[in-house]
């Protein structure tokens, strides 16, 4: 995974690795790129849900605005946040390049 955001027309897209079932919600920096441990199991489409929720609480955004656009099915999984708000596209990108 090379860098995991990326400011695109309309938005932005973040890769993410997801690891559901973890103890606790939390980002990590690997080599890469970032992971994202969750506490939802993967059954039933609750991983994806959950990390849809949680990037939309994390970054302020509507859920609405959240689309897995690749790895609907896999652990790498790559997201489009569709903002226009070039504010919080820079919010975004810088932390991630803090963590």
């Amino acid at each position: 995974m090379d860098n995991p955001v990326k400011p695109t027309d309309g938005g932005i897209i973040i890769k993410l690795k997801i690891i559901p079932n973890s103890s606790k919600n939390e980002f990590i920096k690997i080599d890469g790129g970032v992971k994202l441990k969750v506490t939802a199991p993967p059954v039933d489409n609750k991983a994806n849900k959950f990390v849809t929720e949680f990037l939309a609480k994390n970054f302020k955004v509507p859920k609405t605005s959240i689309k897995i656009i690749k790895g609907e099915t896999s652990k790498e999984k790559t997201f489009f946040l569709s903002i226009t708000n070039l504010d919080k596209i820079k919010q975004i990108e810088t932390f991630f390049n803090c963590l």
